[in-house]
This record gives C-alpha cells, structure tokens and sequence, in this order.
C-alpha cells in the first residue's frame, strides 16, 4: 500500500499583533502573569479578515511549496470551529478561492484544537485506501471573534491564523524502518466532558421558543482542561510510537498543539524529551487552535528544524473533548 507524504507547507498570519502589554490596557492582566503562565507574549488578530481568507492564503502558500497545482487537488479537508458561514463549508470556498478543480470532495470537520490532525486523519485515509490522490488539508481559526475580551481567563491564550499541508499518496515511499510519509494517524473523543470547553449557540433562536440563550463566548474549566490534556497527549503520543514500532528516543521533533507551555513542559517530562526536540511558537501566535500545528510545522520547515529521514509527531487536544496525534517520517 502506498504512504502518504506531506510534500508542501504554508501558512497565514494576521498582520495586526496584540501584544500583552496591549491586552494589559483592555483587561486587568498583566505581561508577567500572562508570560509566566502560558508562555504567551503577543498574538495575531484578524481585522477585516475572515476564516475564509486566511484559510485560502495558507493553502495558496502550500500549494506553492509542493510540486502540485490547485487544478491537481481531489480533496480539501478543513478543520475550524469558526466558520464564516454556516454553509457552505470553508472548505469549498476554498476549492473556489484557490480554483482547486470541481467534482472533488471539500468539506469542513469540528474538533476544536484538535482539528487539524483530525482533518489530517481523514485526508489520509481517502489517499491511502485510493479514493483520491492529492489533498490540501487546513487548520484554521478566528478565536478573536468567539472569546469573551472582559475575561482575563480566556481571551489572553488565543489568537487568530491558519496553517495548510499538501497530501500526495506516492509509490515507492520505502518500507518498514524506511518508510517515508504517515507512519500512523489516530484521533479520539469522549462527549461526556464537553462542558469544560466549550462555546455556546451558533445560530439564531428560533421565534417558537422561549429559552434563554447564552452569550457565544468561549467557555474553559481551565484546571481540568490542564489535567486532561497532559494526559491525553502523553498517551497519544504513545499509541502512534508503537504502531509504527518506534520509541521516544526515536523523535527528531515534536510539534505539539501550542495551547500552554505549562501543558507541553508536563508532556514533554512524561516522555522524557529534550527542549531540542519540541517545536514551540506560542509565544509568537498564542493559541490558534486548529492553526497551531500547521503554522508551527510550517515555520520548522521554513527555519530547517525539519530534514529528510526525521521523525516528526503532532500531537492535540481540544474541545470535544477531542484528541490526536501522527507520526510522520519525512
């Protein structure tokens, strides 16, 4: 069976920054608190831009990295929570923007920070079982529109962006300890903790009920979220290791969902890993949800953190709640 290779990166960032110091005159905060904390510093904002936008901009820049043209792309998977419509799909405005071909499949999937690597998942699988050949694969997320900016808790972790692979299904891709491309994917949920992440509502009430509505604002359970994450990574991390028979010891890089440094440094412990092998860019980006993982990939490639043979693991969680991870030999 042939292997899936990433063969292009690329990603977007808003141009505006909000630094700290910035949110430290909107909110009772501090750079300190919020530094020490999370390991946060700045993040991008979207003004006048939507998740459309900074969806077809990363996957232009992709596109652009690989040897592959829009016209050659089967499938577009994308995952967001923060659509700009409630239909179409991001996904197919992205077809649309970047003139990917018609009669291939484009659709969005909802896994929160997790949904990169879910979006990654089932891309793969449609290559490798020969459903399709090439995909574009976008994480992207527009949190600045969906945090409460009078709550100090939340609206200091996130901010806006959007990251994008190219998929190919290539032959000759090795065998075994050789293997080159996606040497194991898997994603989870459990249902049953959705309240502590979550945003409430999406559309309109509707006029023949009488329910009180909440705010759609982002809703954490910040204590718990931390426990469960660090574990939930730990163990994904894990599962992908030994269905591709391989060790910690065996990581070039990990490129782990850019939530919290707190939460990375537990992780990185638990595994035993080194500063040098884990990619961390959150004090740049902030959380970008969906877009952390293929930004980050993304700025490695770009800064030659990545090079032939390494072995690369992402790993996420998020609301859901949700989780994942992949391994990839490049």
């Amino acid at each position: 069976m042939n292997k899936v290779r990433i063969t292009g990166t690329g990603s977007y960032a808003p141009k505006k920054v909000l630094s700290n110091q910035d949110l430290e005159k909107m909110v009772e905060t501090s750079d300190e608190w919020i530094s020490m904390r999370t390991g946060i510093r700045e993040r991008h904002i979207a003004v006048n831009e939507t998740t459309i936008d900074m969806a077809v901009k990363a996957g232009k820049a992709a596109l652009k990295s690989s040897s592959v043209k829009a016209k050659d792309i089967d499938i577009v998977v994308v995952g967001t929570v923060t659509p700009e419509m409630v239909f179409p799909s991001t996904a197919c405005h992205v077809q649309s923007g970047l003139g990917i071909k018609s009669g291939g499949a484009a659709f969005d999937v909802s896994a929160a920070c997790s949904g990169f690597l879910y979006a990654l998942d089932v891309a793969e699988k449609y290559l490798k079982g020969g459903a399709a050949a090439k995909a574009l694969v976008v994480g992207v997320d527009q949190f600045s529109r969906i945090v409460d900016w009078k709550d100090r808790s939340t609206c200091v972790l996130f901010g806006d962006g959007a990251g994008a692979v190219v998929l190919e299904s290539i032959e000759g891709s090795g065998r075994g300890r050789k293997a080159r491309g996606i040497l194991s994917s898997r994603i989870h949920s459990d249902g049953r903790k959705w309240e502590m992440l979550y945003v409430p509502g999406s559309i309109n009430p509707s006029p023949f009920e009488h329910k009180r509505t909440e705010l759609p604002y982002l809703r954490m359970n910040g204590n718990e979220t931390f426990k469960v994450a660090v574990r939930t990574m730990e163990s994904s991390i894990k599962e992908v290791l030994a269905e591709s028979g391989l060790t910690a010891d065996d990581i070039t890089l990990l490129i782990p969902h850019q939530a919290n440094r707190r939460i990375i440094k537990a992780t990185m412990a638990r595994m035993g890993l080194d500063n040098d092998k884990v990619y961390l860019n959150m004090d740049r980006y902030g959380n970008t949800s969906a877009a952390s993982i293929p930004i980050a990939l993304d700025e490695a490639a770009r800064v030659g953190r990545i090079k032939e043979g390494d072995i690369i693991v992402f790993v996420a969680f998020g609301g859901g709640l949700t989780w994942a991870s992949a391994i990839v030999r490049w």
